[in-house]
């Protein structure tokens, strides 16, 4: 790494600061679901036809763009997700969301600035590259999830990507400041899904019924003892079951119980045996109150597991920019999940968190919440974080290249 780097890229970030500042304001009041990021998708085009980048539309709404560097060398991927969340703004800013129901309540708008920015400043130092960086503007994360589709399309071949790098805003992180996670950082989520079924009958006369209702009580109950009695304690996970519908009337027994919720687990082993377990505990409770279940599953994302030398990547390039003082290193992970765990089970890969916190200014609301917003000095670092990021990359593996 050439001396004064750093500094460089800290500078030429900070002096984009009111470009960053109009490029997210223009995204956060036009907010778009996951595969209906049109508008989004359009905007982040004319972006790069701006800094001659050439680009591709992928997995219907999402982008992926290509900086070649000068000299031939290793492909690194920085990834950015775009699509917003079924939220009414409160927050009573000038460019507060201009969609009624729908807000970039999770930073979305942010990440894809950063990497604009990203892109921005790489493209302007393209002749000092030695090998190439994709551009993975990714839709959908908060739904079905865009990394696996573009992936499947071919977002990481021709040119083959050894290495991603993600960000996400943290409104518990003080902005200046970012946090790394070695090995296991977000979890894998499953939704499942009971019906239990019973006989109706008339309220006065239970016995001639088979209640779903009392049925589907017992199965709950005994489906908490899975976490508790079959998970050992060393390990982590979840399940909540979030949702119950049955019934007709106050004086019919119930037919049928729909029971809906999710599964969250950090290891493959224990996933499997909580799903297992789930159907077991379900249809034999059931059976054994003289009723049935059924179950199924539906997949969602798989945990997120970073490669720790890309971590550490992550951590020194955070140092060098920041401070030791303002890298922080998480010990536990997140039972939440997050779909760049497809770009890290594919390729070695980093996803950190980007400090967006100012408590004097009221940027302290959690993502999701209405009044969610960020102190947008935070694209200032997620720009510079991301563009070292890539450049350090490259560098290493091209003066690894060079001792062999």
């Amino acid at each position: 790494m050439s001396p004064g780097q750093n500094d460089w890229i800290m500078q030429q970030a900070q002096e984009l600061l009111p470009w960053l500042r109009a490029v997210r304001r223009d995204f956060h009041q036009f907010p778009e679901f996951g595969l209906e990021e049109f508008r989004t998708q359009e905007k982040i085009s004319a972006y790069l036809n701006e800094l001659g980048i050439p680009h591709a539309k992928v997995a219907d709404t999402g982008v992926v763009g290509l900086i070649e560097g000068a000299r031939p060398g290793a492909v690194v991927g920085l990834r950015g997700d775009m699509d917003a969340l079924p939220v009414v703004e409160e927050n009573a800013v000038e460019y507060r969301s201009q969609i009624a129901g729908r807000m970039h309540a999770c930073g979305h708008d942010a990440h894809m600035t950063c990497l604009l920015g990203a892109a921005r400043l790489l493209a302007a130092q393209k002749q000092q590259l030695s090998g190439s960086v994709k551009l993975f503007f990714q839709p959908a994360e908060e739904t079905v999830g865009g990394a696996l589709p573009m992936i499947r399309e071919g977002v990481l071949d021709n040119p083959r990507v050894e290495a991603v790098f993600g960000l996400h805003v943290s409104p518990e992180l003080a902005v200046g400041s970012i946090a790394v996670k070695y090995g296991q950082m977000n979890a894998a989520s499953d939704d499942v899904h009971i019906v239990v079924r019973g006989e109706n009958g008339h309220g006065a006369y239970p016995h001639n019924g088979k209640d779903a209702i009392v049925i589907a009580a017992h199965v709950i109950t005994a489906l908490q003892t899975i976490i508790s009695r079959n998970v050992d304690p060393r390990d982590s996970a979840v399940l909540s079951l979030g949702m119950i519908a049955g019934g007709t009337a106050s004086n019919i027994i119930a037919s049928e119980v729909k029971l809906t919720g999710t599964i969250r687990t950090l290891d493959k082993k224990v996933r499997a045996m909580v799903k297992e377990r789930v159907r077991e505990v379900a249809e034999l409770t059931a059976k054994s109150l003289g009723g049935s279940a059924e179950v199924a599953f539906e997949e969602g994302y798989t945990s997120l597991i970073n490669d720790n030398a890309m971590v550490d990547l992550v951590k020194k390039c955070g140092e060098e920019l920041l401070g030791r003082e303002r890298v922080k290193v998480n010990e536990l992970p997140s039972l939440g999940v997050e779909d760049f765990a497809f770009f890290a089970e594919h390729v070695p890969s980093a996803f950190y968190h980007l400090g967006v916190r100012n408590e004097e200014a009221g940027f302290v609301y959690p993502v999701h919440h209405p009044r969610f917003d960020l102190d947008e000095r935070s694209l200032v670092i997620g720009t510079a974080m991301q563009t070292y990021n890539a450049i350090t990359f490259l560098q290493e593996r091209a003066a690894s290249l060079q001792e062999k």
